[in-house]
């Protein structure tokens, strides 16, 4: 399938109805949006098929939902070092870096990229780093407690940034470290409670929103078990 192809088809599915209605859960980018549901793209997904020449030219032409099909046809071992940098200064809404990040989370550099990020000041570059941690910490079975452990710093650290974006993705990445298994559970629970003690509204919010999940009876259970 052709890019114009594409772009036309998602132009005729443009929901200007659901572009207002995204607004309301901070979903503004300043790419042009159509107001496509995520259902939607993800069946021009499975039409399409993996794709790398035509993800590039997607994400080119600056439609939000077309950059977010974009990752779901893109080839991860295709994907390059030089790609990933010039797609991450393009993030501007928590949509994008969560559904891009599913992507860069298959990619060989996304070790590399939760470090270089976390350092970043810009708000959904940022985010990303955190969003790949989460992702990671969901379902990548390859890596240790040891490689998990890592992010602990990058999360005392981020853990004052007061910006709403950020400090979701830093609580979600602690969330999901601590979910992981009952060694990581615990460790989670000792830095929670390290960054509780920071002088920070943010802080004190990420880290007893996780304290309420990680310490909870289901968590505890699933875990045991």
């Amino acid at each position: 399938m052709q890019a114009k192809e594409v772009l036309v088809r998602l132009k005729k599915l443009a929901n200007p109805t659901n572009a207002a209605g995204m607004a309301r859960f901070g979903i503004v980018p300043k790419s042009k949006i159509l107001g496509i549901s995520i259902w939607e793209l993800r069946k021009l997904k499975k039409e399409i098929g993996r794709d790398h020449e035509l993800a590039k030219k997607l994400w080119d032409s600056g439609i939000h939902e077309a950059k977010i099909l974009a990752s779901f046809i893109e080839e991860p071992e295709r994907v390059t070092e030089e790609q990933l940098d010039q797609w991450v200064e393009d993030f501007d809404s928590w949509d994008v870096v969560d559904q891009v990040s599913e992507l860069i989370a298959h990619t060989p550099y996304v070790l590399q990229k939760i470090h270089e990020w976390s350092k970043r000041d810009e708000e959904f570059i940022k985010r990303t780093a955190f969003s790949l941690i989460a992702e990671l910490a969901w379902w990548e079975k390859k890596l240790t407690d040891k490689d998990f452990e890592q992010f602990f710093p990058l999360i005392k650290k981020a853990a004052t940034d007061e910006r709403n974006f950020v400090r979701k993705a830093v609580n979600w990445s602690l969330r999901n470290i601590g979910k992981r298994n009952k060694a990581l559970n615990k460790r989670a629970i000792v830095v929670a409670k390290e960054i509780q003690k920071m002088d920070s509204k943010s802080a004190r919010w990420i880290a007893a929103d996780a304290l309420r999940e990680l310490t909870s009876e289901k968590i505890q259970k699933r875990l045991r078990n």
